[in-house]
């Protein structure tokens, strides 16, 4: 381990799932971090690939402290920061709007460093994620990410075999290849989309490349999570034996 070779540890505990790369750093900065049984402290030392890198007792305490929330959000409210006079879907969090029948009841200390992990507009409704947790988070969102979301999305136009199949695979969107996606119809006037990447306003873009209006779109399901039955503009906490 040295100054000079090597890749930064935050990186690396980042790349491993240990934390994110923010959280590493304020581990780092705490005494918290081990790399090959020496305490780190100074912010930017770097590693070997294959460094054995631990976490302080302390450390795992805080992580198994994070929650994760699963929220129903409605139309008229956005993922991340207010714009456009709309607000940001964490003001949903509350104990009014927790659904019922949990053990863990909510506290102010939930909303402290509470961020979506990923995207819904404003116009479409469904499965939210938010975490203090930035392992999920990059599970999530991360460049790498290949956890499934699945859509339904009410359309109106026509839709052809060629177009249907375009939808699958063959678009792009920005000038960039789209991942291949499973678009198949749900039922009469619905699609069921599911994705392993979300650009922005992306199955709306890619309706209209094909000739058809999105009226209504909802998420229920990210990974082996599930909407389920959970009320709009309801929310709960992610359960231990729950994993995207």
């Amino acid at each position: 381990m040295n100054d000079t070779q090597g890749s930064r540890i935050s990186k690396l505990m980042a790349e491993r799932g240990l934390c994110s790369r923010r959280e590493a750093d304020a581990y780092i900065e705490r005494g918290l971090v081990f790399v090959d049984g020496q305490r780190i402290t100074q912010l930017g030392t770097r590693a070997a690939a294959d460094a054995v890198i631990t976490l302080a007792p302390e450390a795992r305490a805080s992580q198994a402290r994070q929650v994760t929330i699963l929220l129903h959000k409605p139309v008229g409210y956005v993922s991340g920061q207010a714009e456009d006079g709309h607000q940001p879907a964490v003001t949903l969090i509350s104990t009014q709007t927790q659904a019922a029948g949990a053990r863990l009841r909510f506290q102010p200390a939930h909303l402290r460093g509470l961020a979506p992990a990923g995207r819904l507009d404003i116009d479409s409704t469904g499965l939210l994620v938010l975490t203090q947790d930035g392992r999920i988070a990059r599970q999530l969102i991360g460049d790498d990410s290949a956890v499934e979301k699945e859509y339904l999305v009410r359309v109106e136009g026509r839709l052809d075999a060629r177009s249907l199949a375009l939808l699958n695979h063959g678009l792009e969107l920005d000038g960039k290849t789209l991942r291949p996606a499973q678009v198949a119809w749900a039922n009469a006037e619905q699609l069921r989309f599911i994705l392993q990447e979300g650009r922005k306003r992306q199955i709306r873009r890619m309706c209209e490349l094909v000739g058809l209006r999105v009226a209504g779109l909802k998420r229920v399901r990210i990974g082996r999570v599930r909407l389920g039955e959970l009320p709009p503009g309801q929310w709960r906490f992610l359960r231990e034996n729950e994993h995207f």
